[in-house]
This record gives structure tokens, sequence and C-alpha cells, in this order.
């Protein structure tokens, strides 16, 4: 019988059968969760899918959720669901583990869950506050990005006619400036 042990997930794979452990999904990583982590994910999931139109798929040890760029992720735990919500603000409250920037606009919040009781007020209103930020977000990236790339596209002609015309300073050949600071340094 021949085959090899695969590297990652330890598994006898037979000569020729198909094999992918990288493929993550969210059944596999909230199979072992404990019934008490099992209901609070369902509600968790519950919860962001009654926001709207997004995007939830499992990436590595998380599972995402996302419109354009992810909102807020869950990573399952033995013991807890570690949530990471994405805000506008830093928030001050118990719930909140760790507070940390995820960059210029955006505040990662780091919240265990432990129970399908914690997922209400106020964490269901953070979660909205994130899902509502992550659209004002990207519609102010991208039109940094589109301003930023029609710049110069929108310049108008007799603005370019104008600069077209004018000499350019040259700059001083570099044996000048090397003589100017030999004699600056006998002085």
């Amino acid at each position: 019988m021949a085959g090899h042990e695969c590297y990652h997930c330890k598994q006898w794979i037979e000569e020729g059968a198909a094999h992918d452990c990288w493929t993550t999904t969210e059944a596999a990583l909230t199979a072992d969760l404990s019934e008490d982590l099992r209901e609070a994910w369902q509600r968790l999931r519950e919860t962001a899918v009654e926001f709207g139109e997004q995007r939830i798929y499992a990436s590595l040890n998380s599972i995402m959720f996302s419109r354009k760029a992810c909102y807020f992720f869950v990573r399952p735990k033995r013991k807890y669901l570690e949530v990471c919500v994405f805000l506008g603000r830093t928030l001050k409250a118990s719930q909140v583990r760790r507070a940390m920037p995820a960059s210029k606009t955006k505040t990662a919040h780091l919240i265990h869950v432990r129970h399908r009781d914690e997922v209400e007020p106020p964490m269901t209103d953070w979660l909205q506050e994130a899902y509502d930020f992550s659209e004002i977000d990207a519609r102010r990236f991208s039109g940094i990005e589109a301003r930023s790339r029609g710049a110069a596209a929108s310049r108008p002609a007799s603005a370019l006619r104008a600069t077209a015309g004018k000499p350019q300073r040259k700059r001083a050949p570099a044996k000048k400036k090397k003589a100017a600071r030999k004699t600056a340094k006998k002085r």
C-alpha cells in the first residue's frame, strides 16, 4: 500500500488520493466547540447576517465577516470565542480585553465570548457599528484613491500649457558643487 503521511495534519494519504488539509471551513473550525460556545457562535453569526449583505468565510484559524474589508472576525478557542471588532473609535468597556490600532482610522478590539448571553447589547451594537463603519471607511478610502489618481488627469489643459513655456531651473553640475564646498572649507 503506497502512500505518505501528510506533513501538516499527520494523516496517511493513499497514493493518487486527493488531499487538501489547508482548506478551512466554518464547520471545521467550530466542530470541536462545547455546546455553550457553539450556541454563542450561532448567535454571533445570526446577528451578523441580519446586518445585510456581506461575505463570511474561513481563513486559517478565523472566520471573517467582511463587506469590502473585514469588519470583524472570530477565532474559536477551546474555552472561548475570541472576537476582534474593527471600529473607528476606541472602546472603554469591561468586555473589551484589549484595544490596539489596526490602521490610521481603525482600532481593533478583542473580546472573549464564553456564553450565548454575552452576544447582546452592547456587543451587538458594536458589531453593527463596525458593519456601518466599514462602508464609510471603504468609501472614504476609495474617494482618496480616486482623487489622487484623477488629479493629474483632471488638471485643465490651460494649466499644463502655462507651465510648458516656462524655463525649468537647472541644477548645478556636481563639479561646481564640489568646488564650492572646498572653498567653503578653506574659509
